[in-house]
């Protein structure tokens, strides 16, 4: 199946988000598309999605121009696509998820839910995407909820898969299966266009890569071509650092002491078993481990969003041991969240009260109990222009932003402020190679002023680049803590495996 976008351009209300886009994918190739957090990726995507109407432009599916009005439309075509933010019902099975909307039926109009699983076991064995049809959908980790997400769209036949950040949220053995299940699919004829901003990914799975800059194609090239300094460059319009600089580690008096910590999970397994260790100014401590290992829920017992089942908490030499957010904030600590539009925003509120929902109560903001408007503009201007927020407008609803632009509203929040602790869970998920660069610049430098610093991440080469100290959490337990002068990829996964 081949898929032409002919002179595709795409506009809102005083922003161009795609500019006379030319891009063309064949039958049995992954072609990546690669680009800055607003760089128009998604938007050109849910254009052939049928998600939005293009301003101007064609179309072509097999050479025969098309108009898409809906997504149904594409799904017409043979077009399925995967959003970066599954789109499941958490409460309904696999199978009912995948059948959703085209449900079979047998005699009297019934649901005929055999035929549907057994059309997706079949789907599932083929590709490679191994899946309990009957499992319920919000009992699944991440990475099998994509799996569904995929079977949904090869259920409606599709012949051509737009995978949107699939990496995201993803382990690294996780991410592993992916590729192993694109190269299936490509083998299977199926052509893949690939959104992405991780150059190593792309250049792993990639045979073209088209890279989007502001909403133009900059160029085109194909792995053997090029590498990833020359990506990275292309995607920025400038030379790009690869590696974080930062000097040796000065570690002054201790910030965070956890002790004994036991945190039960949302089904109340104890999930955070005796754990214990501290923080000091003026260091990074890395968490690493594969997801799912109690990383999240320690994070949120530290940061008052979980209880605490046992042990304590000590921050500046105070129990604050169950504490809130609030009063946590008070004493210095800043939070960036795992789940940033669970825990992060307020996805319905415009960028300047996003910005400013833990001081909003607090000078310049508020005048006693009236908010000063024209303090909350100028703050949300400084910020947005300073962290590089792609927005037309600070009066933009958080949630019409990219993943990586939300992202970049909570960091900008948190950063901003003189914290002597800052706890960072994924800091860069979902952010491009330009944006990852500013915010480890950001890390380093609270860092050099004295705060202590933690931060948990599953990407493995963030852990190394940042951490002085590394910790790995293994099934609720910190099972080693390494130096960074001895710690390796090899000795850190070992780790990571228990």
């Amino acid at each position: 199946m081949k898929i032409e976008l002919r002179g595709i351009t795409k506009r809102f209300p005083g922003v161009i988000a795609n500019k006379d886009v030319d891009l063309t994918v064949n039958g049995g190739e992954v072609h990546a598309l690669l680009g800055e957090n607003g760089a128009g990726k998604s938007t050109l995507m849910n254009v052939l999605y049928g998600l939005y109407e293009p301003t101007e432009g064609t179309i072509l599916v097999d050479d025969k121009p098309v108009t898409f009005t809906s997504p149904g439309d594409a799904i017409d075509s043979a077009i399925g696509m995967v959003h970066q933010h599954f789109m499941l019902v958490p409460v309904f099975t696999v199978t009912e998820n995948v059948m959703l909307g085209v449900e079979p039926t047998q005699n009297f109009g019934l649901l005929d839910k055999r035929k549907a699983r057994a059309r997706l076991v079949e789907l599932s064995e083929r590709f490679g995407l191994k899946v309990d049809p009957d499992a319920m959908v919000e009992d699944l980790p991440v990475g099998v909820e994509q799996r569904v997400e995929i079977l949904k769209a090869l259920y409606r036949k599709a012949d051509c898969l737009i995978l949107d950040e699939p990496t995201a949220v993803l382990t690294p053995d996780e991410i592993d299966d992916l590729f192993e299940v694109i190269e299936t699919l490509k083998a299977a004829g199926v052509s893949i266009i690939f959104i992405s901003h991780k150059l190593k990914e792309v250049m792993a799975v990639a045979d073209r890569i088209t890279v989007l800059r502001r909403g133009e194609v900059v160029g085109s090239t194909t792995p053997n071509e090029t590498n990833e300094q020359q990506l990275a460059e292309m995607m920025v319009g400038r030379s790009v650092q690869l590696t974080v600089d930062k000097e040796q580690a000065q570690p002054g008096e201790k910030i965070l002491e956890v002790t004994d910590l036991e945190v039960l999970d949302d089904r109340m397994h104890r999930t955070v078993k005796g754990v214990s260790f501290e923080v000091r100014s003026g260091e990074i401590l890395a968490i690493a481990g594969v997801q799912g290992n109690g990383q999240t829920e320690l994070i949120e017992s530290i940061t008052g969003m979980r209880a605490v089942e046992a042990g304590t908490v000590t921050l500046d030499g105070k129990n604050v041991t169950g504490s809130s957010p609030k009063r946590l904030f008070g004493m210095g600590m800043a939070h960036v969240p795992e789940d940033r539009q669970e825990d992060g925003l307020v996805t319905s509120f415009p960028i300047k009260d996003n910005l400013i929902l833990n001081t909003y109560q607090n000078a310049p903001y508020a005048k006693g109990i009236v908010m000063n408007r024209d303090a909350i503009d100028a703050g949300a201007d400084k910020l947005v222009k300073e962290y590089d927020v792609r927005t037309p407008s600070i009066e933009v609803n958080a949630a019409a932003l990219s993943g990586g632009n939300q992202q970049k509203v909570i960091v900008a929040r948190e950063f901003s402020h003189s914290n002597n602790l800052l706890i960072a869970s994924q800091p860069t998920r979902g952010l491009d190679v330009g944006s990852i660069q500013y915010i480890h610049g950001q890390i380093v430098a609270k860092r050099n002023e004295g705060a202590a610093v933690m931060i948990v991440s599953s990407e493995l080469d963030e852990i190394l680049a940042l951490g002085d100290r590394i910790a790995v959490m293994y099934d609720g337990k910190i099972i080693g803590v390494l130096d960074r002068s001895e710690a390796t990829r090899e000795r850190c996964g070992m780790l990571m495996a228990g």
